[in-house]
């Protein structure tokens, strides 16, 4: 049996490009059972045709991210309300990349304010991506959710706080390096929901017979310190609903 997750940060994104190790282990083998965790939409990167019957030799869990980054727009406005320019980092090698654009379109037409869309696959482009950031007089920033951008959160949190930038990132584990926010899927759920796949299919029954389960369980986290820094006063409606504060 293959246990794949799908987008597992791989040094660059270009490497990407033609799947993950999910893919290689479908060209791989139809007889093996594949359990799988993405967050990419399954159908759409052609790991499978259909959510409610994947194959006869795979299936898994699936954390789509979409609605997110219009999420994440709405908090980073509500801890910065006198914001009138938000950016949103993506990766263009990265499939839900015009999902997530159309997400902060959208997020710009109902909260009335301007966002600007910048693009990143290396560390290098990262660099040049904030300092254009201070260049445009950017107040906050939306990391999209990309397997390369998972692998930098040390990094993203580093250069908030060089770039005087709140932040929010999907990953939890942003706000423990410094980040102010972070708000998207939780991963290790639905990589419980795949251990538990993995255990019924060793116990005897088929991929065939287990749908593909969307895990929809979210997290907040909110980090304080780092909030203070920018001056920033985190309303009650958000440190209400976070599941993490870093005090």
């Amino acid at each position: 049996m293959v246990r794949s997750h799908v987008g597992e940060p791989q040094g660059s994104s270009d490497n990407l490009r033609g799947g993950p190790a999910a893919l290689a282990a479908k060209s791989a083998t139809t007889t093996i059972p594949i359990i799988f965790s993405s967050r990419a939409d399954p159908v759409q990167i052609g790991l499978i045709t259909a959510l409610k019957q994947a194959g006869s030799n795979i299936t898994g869990i699936v954390s789509m991210s979409d609605g997110f980054v219009a999420k994440q727009i709405k908090l980073m406005h509500a801890v910065a309300p006198s914001a009138t320019l938000i950016a949103v980092l993506v990766n263009p090698s990265n499939p839900n990349n015009p999902k997530e654009i159309s997400e902060a379109r959208g997020a710009q037409a109902l909260l009335g304010i301007k966002t600007t869309v910048l693009q990143a696959r290396t560390s290098r482009e990262i660099d040049a991506a904030f300092a254009k950031l201070a260049e445009l007089k950017v107040d906050t920033l939306v990391i999209g959710a990309d397997p390369y951008f998972d692998s930098q959160l040390d990094k993203f949190a580093a250069l908030a706080a060089r770039f005087g930038m709140p932040t929010i990132h999907p990953l939890r584990e942003f706000v423990t390096f410094g980040g102010l926010m972070s708000y998207g899927p939780d991963l290790a759920n639905a990589y419980r929901l795949a251990g538990i796949y993995t255990g019924r299919i060793l116990n005897g029954e088929k991929t065939v017979d287990l749908p593909v389960q969307q895990s929809t369980k979210v997290e907040l986290a909110v980090n304080l310190k780092t909030a203070k820094t920018f001056n920033l006063t985190v309303p009650q409606s958000v440190l209400g609903t976070a599941d993490e504060v870093i005090e």
